[in-house]
């Protein structure tokens, strides 16, 4: 099942974000296999501000604990986190569900 992690910074959290980004990498890395897709939130100059990730996973437990093994998540980075349940209408211009 496919579940969003949508997370936005604590304001005023870039140098947190930075200092923090190539460990956040690595964990990504760690995890490509059950990535479906993600990316930043950028504020109107372009700095990242949030995330979302698009995952797969058994349940919302499994998908939540990949969410909070995230060291963005680790450093306190996120004013909030929402894991939901999702499901895939359309990728790469087509309809699969």
């Amino acid at each position: 099942m496919n579940f969003t992690i949508t997370n936005m910074d604590k304001p005023d959290s870039f140098a947190l974000r930075a200092a923090t980004r190539e460990m956040h990498l690595g964990y990504l890395d760690s995890i490509v296999g059950v990535i479906v897709a993600g990316g930043a939130f950028l504020n109107a100059e372009g700095k990242p501000i949030g995330s979302l990730l698009i995952v797969e996973a058994p349940d919302q437990e499994a998908a939540q604990a990949l969410a909070a093994e995230d060291p963005y998540a680790r450093a306190g980075l996120f004013a909030t986190m929402t894991v939901s349940p999702y499901r895939l209408v359309y990728k790469d211009g087509a309809r699969v569900a």
